[in-house]
This record gives C-alpha cells, sequence and structure tokens, in this order.
C-alpha cells in the first residue's frame, strides 16, 4: 500500500514538473518576442498612395484594390511623385523621423516587370551631405518618360531582409509622345 501512495505522488510529481517547466519556457520565450518587436519598428501598411509634389493623388492601392490610376508623363519629362503609406483605414501611416539606427530604417524598392524601354522608376535618394536647405524626409519615386508606352513596377517597403508591405497590383505608368 505504501508502494502505491509512492507511485502515485511519483506520477503527480512528474506531471506537475513538466507543466510548470513548460510554462517557464514558453514564459521566457514571449519576454524575448516582447524585447524584440519592442526593438523592431515594423510599418503595418495596407497600401500606398503616390501624390505629385503639389498633393495631387495620381495613384491609390489599398487592400489590393486600385481606386486611382493616373500616373501619366509625356517622352522625355520627369515626374516626382512621393509614396505615402495607407493603414487599413486608407490613412496615411506617419514616418517616425526620430533618432534610430540606419540599419532600422524602411527602404522603399521598386521593381520595373515589364515596358522598361518607356519609362525608368527609380527611387529619389536623400540628400545626406547636411546642407541648409530644407530636409527632405518622405519616400519618393523619379519616374522618367523615354518613349510612348507603357512600364509597370511593383513596391516594396523594405525593413531589413524582408519587406514590410509589397504592392499586390504593378502600377502603370503611361509614356505620351510628347508635343
Amino acid at each position: 500500500m505504501k508502494y502505491l501512495f509512492l507511485r502515485t505522488i511519483k506520477k503527480y510529481s512528474t506531471l506537475l514538473l513538466t507543466g510548470i517547466l513548460f510554462l517557464n519556457f514558453a514564459c521566457e520565450d514571449d519576454d524575448h518576442d516582447d524585447h524584440v518587436h519592442a526593438n523592431e519598428e515594423h510599418t503595418d501598411a495596407e497600401g500606398f498612395v503616390l501624390e505629385t509634389e503639389s498633393g495631387t493623388e495620381v495613384y491609390k492601392q489599398l487592400e489590393g484594390i486600385v481606386s486611382t490610376s493616373n500616373v501619366s508623363l509625356a517622352a522625355g519629362e520627369t515626374l516626382e511623385l512621393v509614396v505615402h503609406f495607407l493603414d487599413h483605414d486608407g490613412a496615411k501611416i506617419e514616418h517616425d523621423d526620430g533618432e534610430h539606427d540606419e540599419a532600422d530604417e524602411d527602404e522603399l524598392q521598386v521593381t520595373v516587370t515589364s515596358g522598361a524601354e518607356f519609362a525608368t522608376v527609380v527611387v529619389e535618394e536623400h540628400d545626406e551631405t547636411g546642407s541648409t536647405t530644407e530636409e527632405h524626409h518622405e519616400m519618393a519615386l523619379e519616374i522618367t518618360g523615354l518613349s510612348a508606352g507603357t512600364t509597370n513596377f511593383s513596391l516594396k517597403l523594405m525593413h531589413g531582409d524582408h519587406a514590410d508591405f509589397e504592392s499586390a497590383v504593378d502600377v502603370v505608368v503611361t509614356v505620351t509622345s510628347g508635343s
């Protein structure tokens, strides 16, 4: 009878100890994940809008649905567009200009998927020279019309080695023959 009691206690003690260890390791993993994510700022974008420097919307894509698509220019012209990422409700996500490591910054990436002979699409570089002119913290694209036709490109918002956002539909640029 004494041995039966000890066997029962041993089984329950083993089960209890295993449960405690499991919960302890699970909590440590959660703490680690919170610590890692607290140091990384990800952009939870659901879409983007392209605007001229004067604020005119020429392209809008939200959750894969294109509601505005008027990206056009003449051959020989250059069009500069500001890129704003959108949240689930379609509101612009504010870019944090606070102090952070350069490695943690989001980077805009463009891939021309077809029609590279009609237009070039590049990410506009920020002026890092420390000039006294107005600092430009917005993400922007520069599109140059080469010849009449259409060019398609995709857009990604890179955070380190992964994309926080990828366009679901290619942006279509129409280049006219000019005047």
